[in-house]
């Protein structure tokens, strides 16, 4: 009789991936995955822990404690689909001996591409003016109607200034022509710190001084409200924020207040607090552009990231030390 052969790993998919990155899968894995696309909760993740040999989250997963000490878990590996790993306990993960592991770079010009977009949609009004139109309230062009703020020339602050960061200041230096302020933990060294970008040791500093604030800083308990109604109350009444980060660096309902007494501009925003819910009193505010979490959705980025992964995992299974490692 034929020796069976060694049965397959078997993999969770959170939320469906493109349908390149799953047919590459299905060549070696066992690949569970719901095809209605919908939401895992705690009970169903801690359950995956004793049926799966790895489980391949999303940032809108919350892997913390009490699943990772899951009795009789299986699982070896979280494979997580994307860059920022924010929402897994690192901490509980090692201490049951599972590997993690992310997806970065290949989601960074996608991203900053997005913040631009944010910059441009927030400044000019955009996302007002199209509501208004498709609302038939659209009278005509006038000389002074939904007049917006030029960027040219303007300073940018980014918080944080990592890959994403260093590419939204590219973008916005040659396209805009604008300055490029920048605050981090540490001075980047050459060839990171762009020509022309000044860094300024003190968040305070930075957000008093310039006109778009762009948040590229991770999420977790340091940056937990970052942006708070006292910092707000530091920023030029005729400043934008953008936030691509994580929603958790925004106390949302400071924000909310800030925009609505006209102490603050505008803002736009891809990420939020509680995805995917949302600060209700945000909702209503015109200076308020709000996207559904869009930064890397590109096709191409898309699929480039469940390959990373895919590219994780096969090493985990040969034997290897996953590319992207994060614990």
């Amino acid at each position: 009789m034929p020796i069976d052969a060694e049965p397959r790993p078997r993999i969770l998919l959170t939320r469906c991936w493109p349908a390149e990155v799953v047919s590459r899968l299905r060549g070696r894995y066992e690949v569970v995955v719901d095809e209605q696309d919908r939401p895992l909760d705690e009970a169903a993740l801690t359950a995956s822990m004793r049926t799966c040999d790895a489980i391949c989250p999303t940032v809108t997963d919350r892997i913390g404690a009490s699943i990772l000490d899951a009795p009789g878990a299986r699982v070896r590996i979280l494979a997580n689909y994307g860059a920022g790993f924010e929402h897994i306990d690192l901490v509980a993960a090692s201490r049951a001996g599972i590997v993690v592991s992310n997806t970065p770079d290949v989601l960074t010009d996608a991203t900053a591409e997005l913040a631009l977009t944010l910059m441009l949609m927030a400044s000019r009004r955009a996302s007002e003016g199209e509501r208004e139109l498709r609302s038939g309230q659209w009278t005509g062009w006038r000389p002074t109607h939904l007049v917006g703020l030029d960027l040219r020339g303007k300073v940018l602050g980014l918080v944080g200034f990592g890959r994403i960061a260093q590419r939204t200041a590219r973008l916005a230096q040659a396209a805009l022509g604008m300055h490029i302020l920048y605050h981090s933990r540490r001075r980047a060294e050459p060839p990171a710190e762009l020509a022309g970008a000044t860094f300024v040791e003190d968040l305070d500093a930075l957000l008093a001084q310039a006109d778009v604030i762009s948040l590229h800083c991770p999420g977790g308990a340091e940056t937990h409200h970052l942006i708070d109604a006292a910092r707000l109350g530091r920023v030029k009444p005729t400043a934008i924020l953008i936030n691509t980060a994580r929603g958790t660096v925004v106390d949302e309902r400071a924000l909310a207040a800030a925009l609505r007494d006209g102490r603050l501009a505008a803002a736009g925003l891809d990420v939020y607090e509680r995805e995917p819910r949302v600060w209700e009193g945000l909702l209503p505010l015109a200076n308020a552009v709000l996207l559904p979490h869009l930064g890397s959705a590109t096709a191409d980025t898309r699929i480039a990231m469940g390959m990373r992964a895919a590219d994780n995992l096969d090493a985990f299974f040969d034997g290897r030390t996953p590319p992207d490692l994060v614990a």
